[in-house]
C-alpha cells in the first residue's frame, strides 16, 4: 500500500508534523524504539519561553503561543502551559556577561525585571548571599506538559486516519517511479514523501538515501532529580546562572538538576555521565545554600545541533520527495506547533504560513541548502 506521507521518527518533530499532515492525506509514522518519544522527547525538561534561542527560533515560538495556550477541542485534559518564570543570576564577578544577557532579554521580552538580590531570594530562597549578586526575572516562562502535548499530536493524527507503527528501524530507503520504498523491521513502506524526523539519527536516514547530511551534531543534556527535606522547596521559578551552567527548578515535589552540558556525542542511547552529575552536584552547592544527599534519578538525552543552530525544515534539493525535519536543539518541544505547521506547508509545496513570514522568517533560512554554502 502506498500512503502520502512517510515520517521517520515518532518524538515531537514527527509527531506534530503528522498531526498537520493528517489534514492534507494519508500518513504513516514509523519509529525505531518500542516507545514513541523515547530519546529526546521523553527526556526532556521543557520550558516555554519567548526570550531564548536566535531570530528564527523566537519566531517558531512565539507562533507555538496561541496553540498550546487554547488547543484545539479533545487535543489535551489539562493545560499544557502552567506558570514558572525564570531567574537569570550572576556572582559579582560577572556583571559584563549579565548586563549582555538583560539587554538581549529585554529585546524580546518586555516584562523582564531586573532584581535585587534580596527580590531574587524573595522568589528562590535558597540563593547563597554570598553568591549572588545580580539577577533578572521572566515572568512569562511557562513550564510544558511535554507527555500531553506529544500525545496529543498522536491523538490528533490517528483520529485523521494516521497510522503509527513502532519498532519500524529503518534499514534501506530508495526512490522509483517517484516513489520512496523504505525497508524496516516492520515491513516495507512507500509514499512520494517522506519525512525526515529521526532526531540525532536524521544524517544517517539521509546517508540511506543517498542525501547529502546536514552537518548534525547530537549533544549529550544531563539531568537528575534530587531529594530535599519536607517544606524545603516552594513554587519556585526555574534558576539558570548567566553563564549557563547550571538550572535548577522543583518538579513533583522534589528538584531537578542540569549542568547544561552540550557534549557532542554520537547518535545513541545516551547515559548520564558521573563527572557531569558531580559538576552540577557541586555548583548548586557553590550558589544556593542546599546540599545533595540522595539523586533520586538521573538521566541524559539528545538535543542535536546544525552549524547555526536553526532548525532544517524541507526538500533535499537532490532528492525530490525527500523532506527534512531537524536540528531543533533544544528547543523542540517550545517549536514544536509552529514546526509541525511548517513542515507541513513545505513539504507539500506551500509557502511559510503567514503568522511566521510576518515576523520575519523566511522558507530560505529553514532549508537545507543554506548549510551547503561556505
Amino acid at each position: 500500500m502506498v500512503t502520502d506521507f512517510l515520517i521517520i521518527g515518532g518524538g515531537i518533530a514527527g509527531a506534530s508534523a503528522g498531526y498537520f499532515l493528517a489534514e492534507r492525506g494519508r500518513v504513516t509514522l514509523l519509529e525505531r524504539e518500542d516507545a514513541l518519544g523515547y530519546h529526546s522527547t521523553g527526556r526532556s525538561a521543557a520550558l516555554y519561553t519567548e526570550t531564548y534561542g536566535n531570530a528564527a527560533i523566537r519566531a517558531l515560538t512565539i507562533a507555538s503561543g496561541p496553540f498550546f495556550r487554547s488547543p484545539p477541542p479533545g487535543f489535551a485534559e489539562h493545560p499544557l502551559l502552567t506558570p514558572r518564570g525564570v531567574i537569570v543570576a550572576a556572582p559579582a564577578g560577572a556583571e559584563a556577561r549579565f548586563q549582555a544577557a538583560l539587554a538581549e532579554a529585554r529585546r524580546h521580552g518586555p516584562t523582564i525585571r531586573v532584581l535585587t538580590p534580596d527580590e531574587a531570594r524573595a522568589l528562590c530562597p535558597v540563593l547563597r548571599t554570598d553568591w549572588l549578586a545580580f539577577a533578572f526575572h521572566e515572568p512569562d516562562a511557562m513550564d510544558m506538559d511535554v507527555h500531553a502535548i506529544h500525545q496529543g499530536y498522536l491523538r490528533g493524527l490517528r483520529s485523521r486516519g494516521g497510522e503509527v507503527v513502532t519498532s519500524a528501524e529503518v534499514s534501506a530507503l530508495q526512490r522509483r517511479n517517484g516513489v520512496w520504498e523504505v525497508e524496516t523491521r516492520a515491513g516495507r513502506h512507500r509514499a512520494p514523501i517522506v519525512i525526515n524526523a529521526a532526531g540525532a539519527w536524521a544524517d544517517e536516514i539521509a546517508r540511506l538515501a543517498g542525501v547529502r547530511p546536514i552537518g548534525l551534531v547530537p549533544k549529550r543534556r544531563t539531568a537528575f532529580v534530587i531529594e530535599l527535606p519536607a517544606g524545603t522547596i516552594g513554587p519556585w521559578p526555574l534558576t539558570v546562572d548567566v553563564d549557563e551552567t547550571l538550572y535548577f527548578r522543583p518538579e513533583a515535589g522534589h528538584l531537578l538538576v542540569s549542568p547544561a552540558d552540550e557534549t557532542p556525542v554520537p547518535p545513541c542511547d545516551v547515559q548520564p555521565e558521573e563527572i557531569d552529575v558531580a559538576l552540577a552536584a557541586e555548583r548548586l552547592e557553590t550558589r544556593t545554600t542546599l546540599k545533595v544527599s540522595r539523586i533520586v534519578r538521573r538521566w541524559a538525552g539528545l538535543r542535536s545541533f546544525v552549524r547555526d543552530k536553526t532548525p532544517v525544515v524541507g526538500h533535499a534539493s537532490e532528492a525530490p520527495g525527500f523532506v527534512w525535519l531537524a536540528g531543533q536543539g533544544g528547543y523542540g518541544i517550545q517549536t514544536s506547533a509552529a514546526m509541525g505547521r511548517s513542515a507541513a506547508a513545505l513539504a507539500t509545496g506551500d509557502e511559510l504560513p503567514r503568522d511566521l513570514t510576518a515576523r520575519g522568517l523566511k522558507a530560505a533560512d529553514l532549508l537545507p541548502d543554506r548549510l551547503y554554502t561556505a
